[in-house]
């Protein structure tokens, strides 16, 4: 088992990683009959995407000497109707290391191939834009 998540009241669930004990609560956002007070689950699927990316970049870099430490991502995630579903995820990476046009495209595609990134569904726009700090 990998994670125990427990309805708690109030549209909030808490995600106990089994491993570790670390937990991650989640709302319904306001949007959807909820507080809003912490990550929503399509947040925290959206989330999921650019660490998984900068975690296979990091991987990548790690095999070869490279250093990304310091590398930040921010996103946005946009939502649809009928159904109620996340329709685009657009993240913005900003990459620390200074590396050849080469190198940054080898990360670049290996990031583009996470498990997460794989696992969404094709109808799902994923708008990844890569900066580099040289």
């Amino acid at each position: 088992m990998t994670t125990k998540i427990h309805y708690l009241s109030n549209l909030r669930t808490e995600s106990t990683h089994v491993k570790s004990g670390t937990t991650i609560l989640s709302d319904a956002p306001v949007d959807n009959k909820g507080k809003g007070e912490t990550f929503s689950p399509t947040d925290l699927m959206s989330n999921a995407l650019a660490q998984c990316t900068l975690t296979i970049m990091g991987i990548k870099a790690n095999e070869n000497g490279w250093n990304i430490d310091g590398s930040s991502a921010e996103l946005i995630k946009v939502m649809a109707a009928n159904p109620r579903r996340v329709s685009e995820i657009q993240i913005k990476f900003t990459m620390k290391g200074t590396f050849d046009q080469k190198t940054k495209t080898i990360l670049e595609n290996v990031g583009k191939t996470c498990p997460v990134s794989k696992s969404l569904h094709p109808d799902l726009i994923q708008n990844l834009v890569f900066e580099w700090d040289n």
